[in-house]
């Protein structure tokens, strides 16, 4: 079973947009709207405030430049 996958991002970031793309099942969190959702991702990101945040299980990588 795989885990879902959360993209934390903003809209009209190219970054967050390509990456949206790339994972075009993951869930998806904007956080210039929702403020608790900014706060999930800070604690994913160690407090980094770079989007994309992609949390894919254990695994958290921050900004994505795509592949």
């Amino acid at each position: 079973m795989s885990d879902q996958i959360i993209i934390y991002g903003t809209s009209g970031c190219p970054y967050t947009d390509k990456a949206r793309v790339d994972y075009d099942d993951a869930i998806y969190y904007d956080v210039k709207s929702d403020s608790s959702r900014m706060n999930e991702m800070l604690k994913h990101s160690n407090g980094a405030r770079k989007v994309p945040v992609i949390v894919e299980g254990e695994k958290v990588t921050i900004g994505y430049g795509g592949s």
